[in-house]
């Protein structure tokens, strides 16, 4: 079976991060980081995806290192803000 396009998984994967606390966590943005460079490229329907998820993330409360990770992922891979 081949795996879902990547951008698909991310999305799929961001789901339980707002459904249970409602906050991106360390863990959380390394995972949907994870799915993104499993391929070592991050594509733009995955820059599209995940700038979503930034942006859904920065609605509410950010700890300091989901802050500085956000900014540095979209400073290395060209994620819009």
């Amino acid at each position: 079976m081949t795996q879902p396009k990547s951008h698909l998984a991310i999305a799929l994967a961001s789901i339980p991060v707002f459904a249970n606390d409602g906050r991106l966590d360390a863990a959380e943005l390394q995972n949907l980081l994870d799915l993104a460079l499993r391929d070592q490229v991050v594509d733009d329907d995955e820059k599209r995806v995940l700038g979503n998820i930034f942006k859904q993330a920065e609605l509410g409360e950010l700890d300091a290192e989901v802050r500085r990770r956000i900014d540095l992922a979209r400073r290395q891979h060209g994620i819009p803000a």
